[in-house]
């Protein structure tokens, strides 16, 4: 297992792992797996290493949007659907 980069490093980092992720926005793994799974946070992936990128910037406020939605009473259908209306 590899070692936790420091905050500092994730905050000036262009990628971002699914861990460091859950730090930077307070929410559960399971859950970021989750909208991973559902096409919500797109990612890089390197055919040599299974390890998914995440744009930091980006998906941190993708997050952000996503748990306003869903604060707002969004259903996962309709939170998708409020996304691709942005694109």
């Amino acid at each position: 297992m590899s070692r936790q980069r420091s905050m500092e490093t994730i905050l000036t980092s262009e990628f971002v792992s699914i861990g460091e992720l859950v730090r930077l926005t307070d929410s559960r793994y399971s859950t970021l797996k989750f909208y991973t799974e559902e096409g919500m946070l797109p990612f890089e992936q390197a055919e040599e290493n299974l390890t998914r990128r995440y744009k930091r910037e980006d998906t941190v406020a993708l997050i952000l949007m996503i748990k306003e939605l869903k604060s707002n009473g969004l259903s996962i259908p309709q939170i998708k659907e409020a996304l691709n209306m942005d694109e």
